[in-house]
C-alpha cells in the first residue's frame, strides 16, 4: 500500500465520512484511517432482522458478562444488548480512568458512531453564536449562524433531514423531507400547550430519515424510513444517514479514496521547518506494526475525546504540551448535554384511536427559557429543549390485577393506557476545570496512555435540571394528563453521547486551538472537526453542526491547497 496521499482523515463516523466526501469530490486523493474493524453495509448488521426471541436471553447481556466486559458502560442502562453491544466496545479492551464518573461510549469499527446515533438533527441559531461573546463566557465563537447557513442547507439536501418549518428563531428551519407524523395524543398536547402556554411550541422531531426522494445521485441505494426502530442495529435499507450508507460510498464513486481498518492513529508528525504536519503515525491494531503515513492535509475526525489524545500525544521541541496547545485549553472545557430529567403521565381518551409502525422519531419542543426580557430566569444562563413521544401500552405489558387465565389471554387483544413523557436536553456551559488527561502510568494494550476524565456538570446545570422538570409536569397537566410524576435520574457527563470542546474554536491562539476554519492556529494544514471545536455547546443534538462546519473546512482547505498557503 502506498504511503503518500493528498489528505488523510482520521475516523470514518459523522464527520470522518463528511471530510472523505468532500475532500475525494474535489480531486484529492485521501486516506481514511479507522482504528477499528472494517463493517460493510448491509451485510454486517447482522441483528437488523432479528425478533427478541431470535436473540440469546430475549436480547439481554448476562449480569456475568456486563460486570466483565462493560463495567462503566453497563451502568448508563440503555446501551449494551444482544442486538446491538457489537457496535459498541468493551471496557475490558478500552478501559480509562476517572477522578469523576463520565460515561464513555464508543464505536470502533468503519462507520464509527454514525450507525448507532440519534439522528436528531438541529441547527445551532444566531443567538447560540452569539451567547459566550454577550455574557462574557469563556470565549466567543469565531463564527456566526450567516456562516454556516449554506453548510447546514448543503448538508441537509445531501443526507436527507425529515421535519416540519415553524419559524423559531431559536431553532432555525432546514431543508426538509416530509415530517414524519404525529400520533392522535402528541397532536392534542401539542394544540392545548400552544394555545396555553405562551411562548410554548412542539414540532415532529427532525430526524435524518428519508421520508422522500434525495434530490442528489443516490451512491448508498438508499431508501425510504420503514420505521422499524431498530436503528442501533445498522439499516440495511439505508433509511437513516451513515457514513456508510452514504457518505463513504460517494467519495468510493470518485476512486479517489482509500480506507484503511484497524489503524491506530497516535501521533500527528510535525515539521518543524514547514511549520506544518508532515504525517501521522499508526499503529496495526491486530499485529501491532507500525507506519506512517503522510500528507498535505490532515482532518482529525476521530471524536472529541480521541481528537484531543491524538494532539496531546504529538509532542515536538516546538509542542511540548501536545501539537497546537500554544493557549493550553487543549483537553480542556469538555461539554456533554445533559438529560435523563423531565416528567410523565397518563392520559384519559382516545380509546379508540392507535397508531401503525415503530416511529423512529418523536416530538420536540425548542427551548423557551432566556430567549428575550420576557423569558428570563435569574436561576441559570442559556436553555434546554425537551424530546418525547406519547404511546399505548401494547400486549407486552403486565396486567397484575388479572395475570392469569381467560381474562388476561383477552386483554393482550387490546391496547392499554396512553402515556406520554418528556425529556429535556440541557445546555452545558464551557468549563476549563471540565477537563481530559492522558495517563502515562496506565497504558492500553498497545502501549499508548489512557484517558482520565475528570469533569462534570455545575450549578448552572444542576439549577437547570430543576425547572426542566417543573415545565415537563406543567406542560403535561395543562394538556389534560392525569398522574403526572417528576423524575430525576442524576446527571454524568458522557450519557448524552455529546462530547465537546477539547480542542476550541475561538479568534485567539493564546485562548483556543483552532480558528474559524476548524485549523490549528498554529499549524494550518490540521484541521479538526468532530465534536472538538465546539466553542459552545447550545442545547440543540450537534451532529449536524459537525458535518456542516466539516464541509465548510474541507472546502477551505481545498480552496488554500490549490492557491498554495498549506
Amino acid at each position: 500500500m502506498q504511503n503518500r496521499f493528498d489528505a488523510i482523515v482520521v475516523g470514518s463516523g459523522i464527520t470522518g465520512g463528511w471530510a472523505a466526501k468532500e475532500l475525494t469530490g474535489k480531486g484529492l486523493n485521501t486516506l481514511v484511517l479507522e482504528r477499528g474493524r472494517n463493517v460493510e453495509h448491509i451485510k454486517d448488521y447482522t441483528t437488523a432482522n432479528k425478533d427478541k426471541w431470535d436473540l440469546p436471553n430475549r436480547g439481554k447481556v448476562t449480569p456475568a458478562e456486563m460486570e466483565k466486559d462493560y463495567p462503566k458502560q453497563g451502568r448508563t442502562g440503555y446501551t449494551i444488548n444482544e442486538g446491538g453491544k457489537h457496535f459498541f466496545v468493551k471496557d475490558s479492551e478500552h478501559p480509562y480512568q476517572e477522578t469523576r464518573r463520565f460515561d464513555w461510549m464508543r464505536g470502533y469499527h468503519l462507520g464509527g458512531r454514525s450507525i448507532t446515533w440519534g439522528r436528531q438533527s438541529y441547527r445551532l441559531s444566531e443567538m447560540d453564536f452569539e451567547a459566550n461573546g454577550r455574557e462574557g463566557i469563556a470565549v466567543d465563537w469565531p463564527v456566526r449562524y450567516k456562516d454556516i447557513k449554506p453548510w447546514y442547507d448543503y448538508v441537509e439536501k445531501f443526507i436527507g433531514v425529515s421535519g416540519e418549518k415553524r419559524g423559531f428563531s431559536q431553532l432555525p428551519d432546514g431543508q426538509f423531507l416530509p415530517p414524519m407524523e404525529m400520533n392522535c395524543l402528541e397532536k392534542h398536547f401539542m394544540e392545548e400547550v400552544e394555545s396555553n402556554i405562551r411562548d410554548r411550541f412542539v414540532t415532529i422531531g427532525r430526524t435524518a430519515h428519508l421520508t422522500g426522494p434525495l434530490s442528489h445521485e443516490n451512491h448508498g441505494g438508499r431508501s425510504n424510513c420503514l420505521h422499524r426502530n431498530r436503528c442501533r442495529r445498522g439499516c440495511p435499507y439505508g433509511g437513516y444517514f451513515s457514513s456508510l450508507s452514504s457518505t463513504l460510498p460517494a467519495a468510493e464513486a470518485t476512486g479517489k479514496l482509500t480506507i484503511t481498518t484497524d489503524a491506530i492513529v497516535h501521533e500527528i508528525i510535525y515539521d518543524g521547518d514547514n511549520q506544518r504536519a508532515s504525517g501521522v503515525r499508526v499503529i496495526d491494531a491486530k499485529t501491532g506494526e507500525s507506519r506512517e503515513f503522510t500528507a498535505k492535509i490532515i482532518f482529525l475526525c476521530a471524536s472529541a475525546i480521541a481528537s484531543a489524545a491524538i494532539l496531546m500525544q504529538s509532542k515536538s521541541d516546538r509542542f511540548p504540551e501536545g501539537m497546537g496547545n500554544d493557549s493550553g485549553e487543549l483537553g480542556h472545557n469538555i461539554m456533554d448535554h445533559h438529560l435523563e430529567v423531565g416528567a410523565y403521565g397518563k392520559f384519559e381518551g382516545f380509546e379508540d384511536m392507535y397508531y401503525k409502525g415503530r416511529r423512529p422519531n418523536g416530538i420536540y419542543i425548542p427551548r423557551f427559557r432566556n430567549l428575550d426580557k420576557n423569558s428570563l430566569t435569574e436561576d441559570f444562563k442559556r436553555g434546554y429543549g425537551y424530546q418525547g413521544s406519547a404511546s399505548r401500552e401494547d400486549w407486552t405489558r403486565n396486567i397484575a390485577e388479572m395475570n392469569v387465565g381467560g381474562k388476561a389471554k383477552e386483554a393482550r387483544f387490546y391496547p392499554g393506557e396512553w402515556t406520554m413523557g418528556l425529556e429535556g436536553f440541557g445546555e452545558c456551559l464551557p468549563d476549563h476545570s471540565n477537563q481530559m488527561t492522558l495517563d502515562y502510568d496506565i497504558k492500553d494494550q498497545w502501549g499508548l496512555p489512557t484517558i482520565n476524565f475528570d469533569a462534570g456538570f455545575g450549578p448552572n446545570e444542576l439549577n437547570m435540571r430543576k425547572d426542566i422538570a417543573e415545565q415537563a409536569a406543567e406542560m403535561l397537566e395543562t394538556a389534560g394528563f392525569k398522574q403526572v410524576e417528576t423524575y430525576d435520574l442524576g446527571a454524568n457527563m458522557g450519557l448524552g453521547i455529546h462530547e465537546m470542546g477539547t480542542a476550541r474554536m475561538g479568534r485567539d491562539i493564546r485562548t483556543s486551538v483552532l480558528n474559524g476554519w476548524n485549523q490549528i492556529h498554529s499549524v494550518k494544514n490540521v484541521f479538526v472537526t468532530d465534536g472538538a471545536f465546539m466553542t459552545s455547546s447550545a442545547c440543540q443534538n450537534p451532529s449536524l453542526t459537525y458535518m456542516a462546519f466539516t464541509a465548510r473546512a474541507a472546502n477551505y482547505a481545498v480552496d488554500q491547497l490549490k492557491k498554495g498557503n498549506l
